[in-house]
């Protein structure tokens, strides 16, 4: 019994201390985790708001009827953030695609032929994709400040029956 007792408390120990080391490294780990993140689709993109997280409330658009009258006015950018695969399956009509993951090598050909100033709508597969927020921000710290992301993307897109490619 007391060799139980003993194996018990080391055993509690070890787990403890496991446990401490784990939020310690997650608190100063420039990728650690906020424990109380946003899960619900229903307010936007899901996201664990981890500290470089990459998703803006301000810059997301909800109603896809907002987004289709942007795209009817004809002076915005449609951008695709998803793999170039999907893009090529079918995009929203005029999208470009541009996946954030080949940003570095992609984004000097896109500064010759987009100007800063213009008015830009990223957009993924939906609210549980994150890559139309990155590449967003990606483009905000590139000059491009007139940026906002269309959370239910594609998806939804496609299903109003909107223009597709």
């Amino acid at each position: 019994m007391e060799k139980r007792n003993k194996m018990i408390k080391e055993l509690s120990v070890i787990v403890g201390l496991s446990v401490m080391a784990g939020f310690s490294i997650n608190y100063f780990s420039p990728n650690g985790i906020s424990y109380i993140g946003s899960w619900d689709t229903a307010s936007g993109v899901i996201t664990a708001k981890a500290k470089n997280d990459a998703v803006v409330r301000e810059r997301e658009i909800m109603d896809v009827k907002t987004v289709k009258q942007i795209f009817d006015a004809d002076k915005t950018v449609f951008i695709d953030a998803r793999p170039y695969k999907e893009y090529e399956e079918s995009h929203i009509k005029g999208a470009v695609s541009f996946p954030p993951a080949q940003f570095d090598e992609r984004i000097e050909a896109f500064l010759l032929n987009y100007s800063p100033s213009i008015s830009i709508i990223t957009y993924c597969s939906g609210r549980e994709c994150r890559d139309s927020h990155e590449l967003a921000q990606m483009l905000i710290d590139s000059g491009f400040s007139e940026t906002r992301v269309f959370i239910d993307g594609y998806p939804l897109w496609e299903k109003e029956g909107y223009p597709v490619e």
